[in-house]
C-alpha cells in the first residue's frame, strides 16, 4: 500500500486534501500531517513515505526548502495557488502538483502520473531528482518573485444619481441579478452593472471568496454558516441580517466552519 505525508499550515487544507484523496486512491495511506516544513522534513525522515504533499508557501521552513532538504527520498508532490505559472514550472520537474483548492478532475491526472512512477524501480525514480526538483524550484522561485497582479481596489458604484468610489475592503459582498450587481456595504447598497464573474477574476480570491455564481463575500465580513430547514448553507454576515446561499460547488470552503 502506498504511503504518503501531508504538509500544509492550513488545517482546512490539510483536511481537504485528505479526503479528496481518498476519493481518488483509496489505497493511500496518508502516515503523517505536517504544519510546516520543518516538520515535513521530519516525518519524511521518520516515515520514508513514498509520496509527500507540501504546500509551497509555509511560515518558517517553507515548502520549496522543505524539497531541497528531502531531495530523493520521497516524491514530491506540491500544493500550490500560483495557477498562472505551476503549470509550465512543474511539467518540466520530477515532481508533480496539485492546485488549491483540489478539484477531482486535476487530482486524477496527478494520482494517474504518480501510480504510473511508484510502479517504476525505485533507483529509477532517484535518478537526477535532486537535480530537477532544484531547476524546478529555481524557475518556481523567479515566477513568484515577479510583481503580482494588481487585483480591484475601488469600486465606481452608483447610489441613484450620484457615483462613488468604494474602497473594496469596505465592501461585505456583491450578489447579482439578470441585470445588475448589487455592492453592499455596512452603510449602503450600491449597484454596477459587471457581473460576479468578471469581478472574482479582478478582485483579491485571498480577501473575496465566490460561494455561489452570484455572490462573493468577504471573507473578514462572515460571522458564520448555517444550514436551513431545506439542507441549504447559508453565510451569516456579520451585522447583517442577510443570509447569503452557499452552492455546492463551494461548500469545500466551509468544511470546518
Amino acid at each position: 500500500m502506498p504511503t504518503a505525508i501531508i504538509a500544509d499550515d492550513e488545517r482546512l487544507m490539510r483536511d481537504q486534501l485528505r479526503m479528496r484523496l481518498f476519493e481518488a486512491w483509496p489505497e493511500l495511506e496518508i502516515v503523517g500531517e505536517a504544519k510546516n516544513g520543518e516538520e515535513a522534513v521530519a516525518l519524511v525522515a521518520q516515515l520514508h513515505p513514498d509520496l509527500t504533499f507540501l504546500d509551497i508557501r509555509m511560515p518558517g521552513t517553507t515548502g520549496m526548502e522543505a524539497a531541497r532538504q528531502i531531495g530523493g527520498q520521497s516524491n514530491i508532490v506540491f500544493v500550490t495557488a500560483y495557477d498562472q505559472y505551476a503549470v509550465e514550472a512543474f511539467e518540466r520537474g520530477a515532481v508533480d502538483y496539485v492546485l488549491k483548492p483540489p478539484e477531482p478532475e486535476r487530482l486524477q491526472v496527478t494520482v494517474a502520473r504518480l501510480k504510473e512512477r511508484l510502479a517504476k524501480p525505485k533507483e529509477a525514480n532517484a535518478v537526477n531528482v535532486n537535480d530537477s526538483v532544484t531547476q524546478m524550484l529555481s524557475q518556481l522561485a523567479q515566477k513568484m518573485a515577479a510583481p503580482k497582479a494588481a487585483y480591484l481596489q475601488w469600486i465606481q458604484a452608483s447610489i441613484g444619481q450620484d457615483l462613488r468610489m468604494i474602497p473594496v475592503e469596505d465592501i461585505l459582498f456583491f450578489r447579482s441579478d439578470e441585470k445588475y450587481t448589487c455592492v453592499q456595504t455596512e452603510r449602503f447598497e450600491a449597484l454596477i452593472r459587471k457581473p460576479v464573474r468578471d469581478l472574482a477574476e479582478e478582485l483579491d480570491p485571498a480577501l473575496f471568496w465566490q460561494i455561489h455564481r452570484a455572490t462573493l463575500v468577504n471573507v473578514n465580513a462572515i460571522e458564520g454558516v448555517t444550514r436551513d430547514i431545506r439542507g441549504r448553507h447559508l453565510v451569516l454576515i456579520k451585522g447583517k441580517p442577510d443570509k447569503l446561499e452557499v452552492s455546492r460547488s463551494f461548500l469545500h470552503l466551509f468544511k470546518q466552519m
